[in-house]
């Protein structure tokens, strides 16, 4: 085998501030190059100059999306000559599915939550056309890679050949062990401000607990104006953050109690894969309050890295905190193990070595 494999990461926007599971992932790459190519640049902390831009301007990127044809993106995923298309997210891998085929070049397909779960369960002709095009990619594909067992199901019963769908876990950064930090905030969320992610039962939780604990909610997104009002209106103690950088959330982590996840379906189908908020907070002996949603059972394990409650439940999340918060050692003993948890399964170094294991098997069924 080659020294060296070059690998393609397809998104189409390159790169949302908040994909950074995206670069940790193929960053941590060892064997394999990795070449980023997106058909548009998303100017954001993760953008980088090198990025391999199809559609400059985004002029003929109108095309791609209508047809999923593109003799630009053919021509510009041609140039970087990859060995291996690897694209995150259902749509986005119809989108390069074409090109890649005609290259000859063999795609691998990420399905990570809302692309199986809320995008074809869509109403009308938009539903007709994303379930025709989801399945013309799992068709295409060589390998359909779910983020947790729950996706994977999800990908199945919209057309993926089970055979054809393995579960990996992205995997993060383990950090060596911190000194401990004076706790400034009983209860951190850290997440984007939609529906699935449950911040009004979270707030509605906070509410009715009779400790009034101070609570950080890091993030933005459409429901921030509206959760600003209803924090408002619930009198609680809640500080709104917005996007803070790796670095701030950290620090944050390190100086809260634990992580409130109330991670629930939302109205229109959205769920989640397996939030990477969890396994940051678990890495760093911090305990996950959380719901048996999607993944999340996957990553904690209830009374042993955390607790767990059913989801839309503020009564049974509020329970949950009041537990927690109020039993100093159940916190450390619950965040010891959190952290034995997640490096035991969730190792960044560890699960990207098994990709690579997938990546080489992917290509030499394709040379087969």
């Amino acid at each position: 085998m080659p020294a060296e494999r070059r690998v393609a990461i397809w998104r189409s926007a390159m790169l949302p501030g908040s994909e950074t599971f995206v670069r940790n992932q193929a960053d941590a790459l060892t064997r394999w190059s990795p070449v980023y190519v997106g058909a548009t640049r998303h100017e954001s902390v993760l953008s980088r100059p090198d990025d391999v831009i199809a559609f400059p301007g985004g002029k003929g990127f109108l095309r791609l999306r209508l047809t999923g044809t593109s003799p630009q993106l053919q021509k510009t995923l041609s140039g970087v000559r990859p060995d291996l298309v690897h694209a995150h997210f259902g749509g986005d891998g119809w989108l390069v599915s074409h090109s890649a085929q005609q290259l000859g070049v063999p795609l691998i397909v990420t399905v990570h939550g809302h692309d199986v779960t809320r995008q074809p369960s869509s109403p009308g002709a938009k539903g007709v056309r994303y379930r025709r095009n989801l399945q013309s990619v799992f068709k295409r594909a060589s390998l359909v890679v779910a983020v947790s067992e729950v996706i994977r199901g999800h990908a199945i019963t919209w057309g993926a050949d089970p055979a054809k769908v393995r579960v990996h876990y992205t995997g993060i950064t383990v950090p060596p062990e911190e000194p401990p930090v004076e706790k400034r905030w009983d209860v951190v969320f850290i997440g984007r401000f939609v529906a699935k992610k449950g911040v009004d039962d979270l707030l509605a939780a906070l509410a009715t607990m009779e400790s009034r604990p101070r609570a950080l909610l890091i993030g933005d997104g459409e429901l921030l104006p509206a959760m600003r009002s209803r924090a408002q209106e619930l009198g609680v103690d809640v500080t709104f953050a917005g996007s803070q950088s790796p670095e701030q959330v950290k620090r944050h982590l390190l100086e809260s109690r634990l992580l409130a996840c109330p991670s629930k379906t939302a109205p229109d189908g959205d769920t989640e894969g397996l939030p990477t908020t969890i396994l940051e907070a678990a890495a760093l002996g911090l305990p996950v309050v959380a719901t048996r949603h999607s993944g999340i059972p996957e990553a904690v394990v209830d009374g042993e890295t955390g607790l767990l409650s059913p989801e839309a439940d503020p009564a049974a999340l509020a329970a949950s905190l009041t537990r927690l918060l109020g039993d100093e050692d159940l916190q450390r003993r619950l965040g010891e193990q959190a952290r034995k948890h997640v490096t035991a399964h969730f190792d960044l170094t560890a699960q990207t070595r098994r990709l690579e294991e997938l990546y080489d098997e992917v290509a030499a069924g394709a040379k087969v």
